[in-house]
């Protein structure tokens, strides 16, 4: 044997021992006698690729390959190292001339998972089964093969995979959790719960092998069979603090947040300095309306000198607009904590500036994850529809493909669109930046956390922040906040790192441009009690607006409420809000809980209220218009922040101002009385037949009139800027 092959035999025995370091220092001596060496290269790239250093495993394989073209082995890991940079044309390529060169079940595996990444399933199928044909005593492939006819919906099919796979390897958990979840889908659900009984009989009643068979079941995705193992565990003995913690991590994943609550309490109970639990009650608690408690639970995890800190500063700065005991310079100051965090090592470039384009027409860039979303974007396109391309070339920056945008958006053949979503936030940096932007708007706000960094690099020369801001940002980087008058008050603007600029009618000013239901009778009118309703986030539902509501019911006895949201879906969480309710007297018959639904049948729930309640202090915005888009009005106030005066925009440019109380007290006495007026009905049905022309023919659907205006303002910040 060559000297050189002994060197890589040696090498390869170290790396197989778990001695990487010392191994890719024996292929770099290889290296630095041949340069090119094949094997020594592909070593090299594999090891790169196994840390997470793909860039650097690219350019090690490909130097593979040039060397010695025919190895299906270096196309295969070149295929998977390139699969994790996102660059599929050339991942997808280089995996399907691995299997060209050489057949391998873990190539046909690769370009299968490959395939169901990008949910293309009967691709993926039909490599996995090739995968199983040359392997078919392999469990994993089997696994794989199950888990992807399961999303595809040939359960029966996924059931059989998945049980021969059980078979080859018997307690394999990941296994068993795919197989209990195509049983469940199969309507089979005895079945599935045999097969945990089975997994559990072996640990019989040791708790901590009870717990590690929970925690891989969760890890498996398994939330139900977690959750029955962990509650099992617990039924030895409640004094197992990570029991607790486990069992409300799984129900924080299932999105049951009221018996997360119950678990972490519990487990903070054993163990009082558990930051991770503190962490994720407040979380929980946040989803339920508790905001308050959220909030001083993450202050006091922000506090902590371990890493978990950051997070928790993170979610202070996203919740502290709506967190009552939070005061506009609370919520400043917090923020900029927040931005503190980031790593300013990653924000050096800065984007020259750019000249205007031809014809002196403006280039606006739009950035936002939700343009699919067609209920929120309701102000975004009657903005970006009513854009005058004459004078504006208008970029959108998308996380979501164009095929995903159903309404709303009148596309322009002049537009430009590109879908962000595989895209870091540098690359999208320079993409904008090579766009040649000029004023660039982001509308995604802290809903979509991850993205904000990006605004850190300065891609365009002027950033503004609009539509989903209801407080300042914190960031340098922003120059201006796009508001109105009725949402930002000028003694305010101390508490704002950027320049406010305000339109004269609402910021929120909308178009409605999807399917919505027709508006029905007024509910009292013909039989039903006077019914409340809001159809908001429950995170929006406080322990401040549950007081409020109760004194409401309280003070008008013939009066239901009406709660609709994708959390009360789950009873546990109903029962939650019902005890917070019962606190203040309020019975349970009173309050009629439902659960999410299909966005058109959801908005018919409106078929069954009298008058819609705000949130406060974060009010209803996208609620708040869809509500009296059905006819519905909003009783709302304006508050002591952005956040608590939306609806006061949105009511008062839309003619519906007699329903923007002054405070709390005169937004009770309101409701109280619209409840116990039996006169005021035939108002009520009267505004609620005429309520869409009435907004039509108001400022808070003249989508034109605004776009001059946000135009306006756009050329007032360019201007600013080349005058710097």
């Amino acid at each position: 044997m060559h000297e050189t092959d002994r060197q890589i035999e040696r090498g390869l025995v170290l790396q197989r021992a778990g001695n990487v370091q010392a191994a890719a220092e024996i292929y770099q001596k290889v290296l630095e006698r041949n340069p090119n060496h094949p094997d020594a290269l592909y070593l090299l790239g594999c090891l790169a690729h196994q840390a997470g250093h793909n860039s650097v495993a690219v350019e090690f394989l490909n130097k593979a390959i040039l060397a010695r073209p025919g190895k299906a082995a270096y196309y295969y890991a070149l295929g998977n190292a390139l699969a994790n940079l996102e660059k599929d044309e050339l991942a997808e390529h280089n995996l399907r001339e691995a299997i060209r060169l050489g057949s391998r079940p873990e190539f046909h595996t690769s370009l299968g998972l490959f395939f169901k990444r990008q949910h293309r399933l009967s691709e993926a199928i039909a490599e996995l089964e090739a995968a199983v044909q040359l392997a078919a005593d392999d469990g994993e492939v089997h696994f794989y093969l199950g888990k992807v006819l399961h999303d595809a919906g040939k359960l029966q099919e996924a059931i059989t995979s998945l049980e021969k796979a059980l078979k080859i390897q018997p307690g394999h958990v990941p296994t068993l959790a795919a197989l209990r979840k195509a049983l469940a889908s199969a309507h089979r659900d005895d079945e599935a719960s045999a097969r945990l009984e089975e997994a559990v009989e072996p640990v019989g009643k040791d708790h901590d092998q009870l717990c590690d068979l929970a925690d891989a079941l969760q890890e498996a995705e398994d939330l139900a069979g977690a959750i029955a193992v962990y509650q099992r565990a617990l039924g030895l003995g409640g004094e197992s603090p990570r029991a607790w913690y486990a069992c409300g991590c799984a129900d924080i994943t299932s999105e049951d947040f009221a018996s997360a609550i119950a678990c972490f309490d519990k487990a903070i109970k054993l163990r009082p300095e558990w930051l991770e639990a503190r962490h994720n009650l407040a979380r929980a608690f946040y989803e339920m309306g508790q905001v308050g408690e959220a909030y001083e639970e993450f202050k006091v995890c922000a506090g902590r000198g371990e890493e978990g800190a950051r997070l928790a500063r993170a979610m202070l700065a996203v919740i502290a607009p709506g967190a009552p005991q939070a005061s506009n310079e609370e919520v400043l100051l917090t923020r900029q904590a927040w931005v503190k965090d980031l790593p300013t090592d990653e924000f050096s470039v800065r984007t020259a500036p750019v000249q205007p384009h031809a014809g002196g027409r403006l280039r606006i860039g739009y950035v936002s994850s939700f343009f699919a979303s067609d209920n929120w974007m309701k102000p975004v396109w009657g903005l970006i529809n009513q854009h005058d391309r004459r004078d504006f070339d208008i970029y959108l920056f998308s996380d979501a493909p164009r095929s995903a945008i159903r309404h709303g958006y009148s596309a322009h053949e002049a537009d430009h669109f590109f879908d962000t979503t595989r895209l870091s936030n540098r690359a999208l940096a320079e993409l904008i930046q090579e766009s040649g932007i000029q004023v660039l708007i982001d509308l995604n706000g802290y809903s979509e956390m991850k993205r904000l960094p990006m605004f850190m690099l300065r891609p365009a020369p002027v950033v503004v922040g609009w539509f989903n801001m209801y407080a300042t940002t914190g960031m340098p980087c922003f120059d201006a906040l796009i508001g109105d008058g009725e949402v930002i008050l000028r003694e305010e603007e101390a508490f704002y790192s950027e320049t406010v600029l305000r339109v004269a009618q609402s910021y929120l000013t909308f178009s409605v441009d999807y399917p919505m239901p027709p508006v029905a009778a007024l509910p009292c009118a013909v039989s039903a009690p006077f019914t409340f309703g809001c159809l908001g986030s429950q995170y929006k539902i406080t322990s401040e607006v549950v007081a409020a509501w109760s004194r409401i019911l309280i003070a008008s006895p013939g009066s239901r409420l009406l709660l609709k949201n994708k959390r009360l879906k789950e009873d546990t969480s109903c029962a939650f809000v019902e005890k917070l309710f019962r606190r203040f007297g309020v019975a349970r018959e009173r309050i009629v809980f439902e659960g999410p639904e299909e966005h058109y049948e959801f908005l018919t729930a409106y078929d069954r209220v009298d008058v819609a309640l705000d949130t406060f202090p974060y009010n209803g915005g996208t609620t708040t218009t869809e509500s009296i888009w059905q006819g519905v009005p909003v009783i709302a106030f304006a508050g002591d922040r952005w956040a608590s005066r939306t609806s006061a925009s949105i009511l008062r440019a839309g003619g519906l101002g007699d329903f923007v109380a002054d405070d709390l007290k005169e937004y009770v006495a309101l409701a109280v009385r619209l409840a116990n007026s039996p006169e005021e009905r035939p108002r009520l049905a009267a505004l609620r037949a005429n309520m869409r022309e009435q907004l039509l023919a108001s400022s808070v659907c003249d989508t034109r009139r605004f776009a001059r205006e946000m135009e306006d303002i756009y050329r007032n910040c360019w201007n600013r800027f080349l005058q710097k």
